[in-house]
């Protein structure tokens, strides 16, 4: 077994791969890495020399600089890109993506999976689709915890068509703050 710095290296180094495996929502909200400049559109990304890679940059890829030649241009775009945000994270927010990925790496394969699948939904959906889940979400973690309980029970208990239901009643609701907002009638998402 390595000293305890190369462990903290190595362990460092699989979060950041972890962390673009899982593809947060930030990274596609951050701009484009300094050492890899964006393509053009329609273009396919340029392979990215290990030594354009920053000193922190290549200490935190370490693991993967054996190997960086081999890998397809947009996996290190993705981890160039993955590298700067985990760089530019404060003690307490690496303290986090720490936490995230070891509840990640603790949930069955299958629950993973369902996860997975869930954000290539969300990925898919139009940006004014995706605004509205997360200004949903936000509404939701808003509520109090016994009321979250709550309705998260209420969800499980119900039946397809009950869900259906609830579905359409929060689609409404939506609709009404729109227009309370001054904003007209949103077109209602399409139903899948």
């Amino acid at each position: 077994m390595g000293s305890p710095i190369t462990g903290k290296v190595r362990v460092s180094a699989l979060l950041a791969a972890a962390l673009l495996a899982a593809a947060a929502p930030s990274f596609a909200q951050a701009p484009p890495p300094a050492a890899a400049p964006a393509p053009a559109a329609g273009s396919p990304p340029a392979p990215v020399p290990w030594s354009s890679l920053s000193s922190e940059q290549q200490k935190l890829l370490g693991p993967m600089g054996s190997q960086w030649g081999n890998l397809p241009p947009e996996r290190q775009q993705a981890l160039i890109h993955g590298s700067e945000r985990w760089l530019s994270m404060s003690p307490e927010q690496r303290d986090q993506a720490h936490e995230r990925v070891s509840r990640w790496q603790s949930l069955p394969p299958e629950q993973r999976h369902a996860l997975r699948d869930r954000w290539q939904r969300f990925q898919a959906l139009p940006p004014r689709e995706q605004e509205a889940v997360r200004q949903n979400y936000h509404r939701f973690q808003q509520l109090p915890q016994a009321q979250r309980q709550q309705l998260r029970q209420r969800w499980r208990n119900a039946t397809p068509e009950q869900r259906q239901q609830m579905v359409e009643h929060a689609r409404e609701q939506r609709a009404r703050r729109m227009e309370q907002r001054g904003g007209g009638r949103a077109p209602p998402p399409p139903h899948r």
